[in-house]
């Protein structure tokens, strides 16, 4: 079973496929995983299998580790390309991911002026207007509507608690264009069902409501790490391209990783 468990509240750099040199900022304890989705292809594991003992970082060892790390690649290097909310879980879970945004722009601003900032974000919090208005500041929003078909994000997603998909929809719509989807397909099974969702079934709905949203960018990707459920298998390079090509068709700039 795969478990990568970010054990610090900064992590890296690790080099991204999407974004290069990133710098991870995890808001969620570090000995486990605090998740609004159960995907059964996170490289976290399942929820279930690691639940943490500790508590959330305060808003203050965040920044104080950020601070320290930044200093440190000022002097020593490397240069980061990007400043990555990511780690165990949803990042925009956290009581205060707005006002600690606040202030990673502050410190990305007096270090590293030409990083980016990026969210990885699942979008169940975008309704939230303190949420919103932080994702609206940050450089890179990427947003997660891995389908909009609800029986297959309940089977593959896992939401854990209520999900509207076409609440999410008109939550990404409200960004006028500030945001990038971030569309996870694959193909094998689960639990002896079908988790393909490289179809026409499935591609065909996903890309109208990809039209609708109008986002500035898409990025397709398939799965790169070990997952914890058994049975998931990669999108072909063939089949991500198709899909990168038939978004691009629409004047929607897509970059497909493998």
């Amino acid at each position: 079973m795969s478990t990568v468990i970010y054990p610090s509240t900064i992590f890296g750099p690790i080099h991204s496929r999407r974004l290069g040199v990133s710098l991870g900022i995890n808001l969620l304890p570090p000995d486990g995983k605090v998740c609004t989705f159960d995907c059964i292809y996170c490289e976290c594991g399942f929820n279930a299998d690691h639940r943490p003992k500790s508590k959330l970082p305060s808003h203050e060892d965040v920044i104080s580790s950020l601070e320290e790390r930044l200093r440190d690649m000022k002097a020593n290097g490397p240069q980061p390309d990007v400043l990555t909310f990511a780690g165990n879980g949803e990042p925009t879970s956290h009581p205060q991911f707005a006002a600690i945004m606040k202030d990673v722009i502050r410190l990305r601003n007096e270090y590293f002026p030409n990083a980016k900032v990026s969210v990885l974000s699942n979008s169940t919090f975008i309704h939230r207007p303190d949420v919103h208005e932080a994702l609206m500041s940050v450089d890179n929003n990427i947003l997660k509507l891995d389908t909009i078909d609800p029986i297959y994000i309940n089977k593959v997603d896992r939401p854990t608690g209520t999900y509207d998909v076409q609440r999410v929809i008109d939550g990404m719509k409200s960004f006028n264009g500030h945001l990038i989807i971030q569309t996870m397909f694959m193909k094998g099974t689960y639990n002896g069902e079908s988790v393909d969702n490289t179809t026409d079934e499935y591609v065909l709905p996903w890309l109208e409501t990809v039209r609708e949203i109008a986002p500035r960018e898409v990025m397709v990707y398939t799965i790169d790490r070990e997952t914890p459920a058994h049975g998931l298998l990669k999108a072909s390079h063939e089949e991500l391209d198709s899909i990168r090509d038939r978004v691009m068709a629409m004047g929607i700039p897509c970059q497909a990783s493998y």
